[in-house]
């Protein structure tokens, strides 16, 4: 595994997660826990689109493909240890939001990577 990629992966998977994370601590205090994702995702999505398009410089749908498969593993692992275990939500934390949100982490970095394959 090339350096770029365990960059690209690692990196900015958990980069991603670990800010989503914070925005949801953050609005823990003033936003009611049911409408905590909602408000994330939006946010969330246009940082990672950023992300894929100015940053990562994949050379093929591998590429993106390696990366989509570490930032998902990144978020169902951290989501797990971080929030379901830590602070165990009284009304589950496995919600439309959420799965949404895995589906945004797995697919965003393939349409990137398929843009680049189609404009090479």
């Amino acid at each position: 595994m090339s350096k770029q990629l365990l960059k690209d992966a690692f990196g900015w998977g958990f980069l991603l997660w670990l800010i989503g994370y914070a925005f949801g601590i953050m609005f823990f205090t003033f936003i009611p826990v049911s409408m905590i994702g909602l408000i994330i995702t939006p946010i969330a999505t246009i940082l990672t689109l950023w992300v894929v398009f100015k940053k990562i410089k994949g050379d093929s749908i591998k590429y993106y493909f390696l990366i989509a498969i570490s930032w998902l593993l990144i978020a169902v692992v951290g989501d797990y240890f971080f929030i379901v275990k830590v602070f165990n939500p009284p009304d589950g934390y496995y919600k439309f939001d959420v799965y949404l949100y895995y589906i945004l982490v797995f697919i965003l970095p393939l349409l990137a990577g398929w843009k680049n394959e189609k404009t090479a």
